[in-house]
């Protein structure tokens, strides 16, 4: 069984639904909290409103991800913006050596998404030709560790070197930092390090393109030195968290660094919304994906969903999905102030590679997880296994199909292995791998926990624990920088 979009987009749920897993009785059950979730997204995509939604302030607050794949004037995308992303493309193509973006959450893993689907890991070993002009990329400010930023700075500095010997001139670096309030202590810990550094170097000259909030009556840190500074900008909006803005200018920004196709991408994500405009769950993905995963965990204790790509290059998806899940649906309270512990957990995959690591857990472990497969239908570029060795049958025997079949295969394996012993198992397929399917399975993905959270009665659009331990982290660094300064 399965849903297939025009696009060829399909989620093939046949080992998650029916006899013995999520039944109809189940989905039954669910119906009327299913038609006031419809509602509520439709509600949303008019007016910005979700029931019981407050903003970390406690303070009224819009949701506007699903405006993000209209372009249009007066939207957070539109023309204008996308111009202005254009400007960035043609600054850095031909005239950037190296773009280092900063940021952390949804400002890293949207944008290493989007990285790895269009670069793939051996972009900055490219010559310029082959990256048509693009500067290398690195990511930072993910994590406040000084030997990896140490690294990079040394990195770029041996670049520098390179760039004065051969070329006569010096490594141009652009300083993509991306931070809401101007004061994210991992990223801009990294970014001033990595600034002062570039800055003391010789033979670099660096620049600074800002994302932060474009609050003019109020400012952010990051606001006002972008104005002191005279660095470009481009916008961290409000109403769209963290983990929903690879689709705004935070994930756009970097997409524009690499001539990643941004208006196919929002084409993807817009066509999505569409199809989760249908009020029949078996045409909906996202509000399908939600009953299905909600009625497995409640109904069923499958309350661990294993995000498990079939592609290297995919991982980050999970990666990405992890904070989307996690942060959108761990919460303790329901929408009345009642505790709940609501929250599925997600675990990073990667096939086959984890084929030989976690499926025997998967396999014979605890019977609390939903394994959910992603696949492509056509690889652009497919390997056959040629029989070098004729004479090793066991080697002769995997040669003759391509790589990509042969992935497809221990994929269908794992799925029937898993079904065969009541592990429930799904399967999103991508018809390729481009900007305009992309843009549709995170699309859906993020429009489904937005269903599951009006299902489970909870805020999928706050993060009240991660506000947490930031209360209580600042009081500690400051005790921790007054002991520095008496030492």
């Amino acid at each position: 069984m399965s849903l297939k979009l025009k696009s060829g987009f399909t989620f093939d749920y046949d080992n998650l639904y029916g006899e013995g897993k999520v039944t109809d009785a189940d989905l039954k059950g669910y119906e009327e909290d299913l038609k006031k979730a419809h509602e509520a997204m439709k509600v949303m995509r008019e007016t910005g409103f979700i029931r019981a939604h407050l903003s970390k302030d406690g303070e009224p607050e819009k949701v506007l991800f699903s405006q993000l794949p209209y372009v249009e004037e007066g939207h957070l995308n539109s023309p204008s913006s996308l111009k202005h992303l254009q400007e960035l493309t043609d600054h850095v193509q031909n005239n950037v050596d190296v773009v280092v973006s900063l940021g952390i959450g949804g400002s890293y893993l949207g944008d290493k998404v989007l990285f790895d689907v269009h670069c793939g890991e051996f972009w900055n070993a490219l010559s310029r030709e082959e990256r048509n002009g693009f500067p290398k990329v690195l990511f930072s400010g993910n994590n406040i560790d000084p030997r990896r930023t140490g690294d990079i700075i040394h990195y770029l500095k041996n670049a520098a070197q390179i760039a004065r010997t051969h070329e006569k001139r010096n490594l141009k670096v652009l300083l993509l930092v991306i931070s809401k309030s101007g004061g994210t202590l991992d990223t801009m810990s990294n970014f001033m390090v990595i600034y002062d550094a570039l800055q003391k170097a010789e033979g670099i000259d660096v620049e600074v393109v800002a994302v932060t909030d474009p609050n003019m009556e109020n400012q952010t840190l990051l606001k006002k030195l972008a104005i002191e500074k005279g660095w470009p900008q481009y916008a961290v909006p409000d109403g769209v968290g963290g983990r929903f803005s690879i689709f705004c200018e935070v994930g756009l920004t970097l997409a524009a660094c690499i001539g990643f196709d941004i208006q196919s991408f929002l084409d993807g994500a817009k066509d999505m919304d569409k199809a989760c405009q249908n009020d029949d769950m078996w045409q909906n993905p996202a509000m399908l994906n939600a009953a299905l995963k909600f009625a497995a965990s409640e109904k069923h204790g499958r309350d661990i969903e294993v995000m498990m790509p079939y592609g290297d290059y995919l991982k980050s998806v999970s990666e990405w999905y992890i904070q989307l899940l996690a942060e959108s649906l761990g919460k303790q309270y329901n929408k009345e102030g009642k505790e709940v512990c609501y929250g599925r957990t997600p675990l990073v995959a990667v096939g086959t590679t984890d084929m030989h690591s976690q499926t025997q857990q998967h396999q014979e472990g605890k019977l609390n997880k939903v394994v959910q497969f992603i696949r492509l239908e056509n690889w652009k570029e497919d390997l056959e296994i040629p029989n070098v060795f004729p004479e090793a049958k066991k080697l002769a025997d995997i040669s003759g199909v391509t790589m990509g079949q042969a992935l497809e295969v221990a994929r269908q394996s794992n799925a029937d292995a898993l079904a065969s012993n009541k592990r429930y198992n799904a399967c999103f397929t991508l018809p390729e791998l481009n900007a305009y399917h992309l843009g549709e399975l995170l699309y859906m993905l993020a429009m489904s926990v937005a269903y599951e959270g009006e299902l489970a009665d909870v805020d999928a659009f706050n993060q009240p624990g991660v506000e947490s331990y930031k209360r209580i982290m600042g009081p500690k660094l400051a005790e921790r920088k007054a002991m520095n300064q008496k030492a």
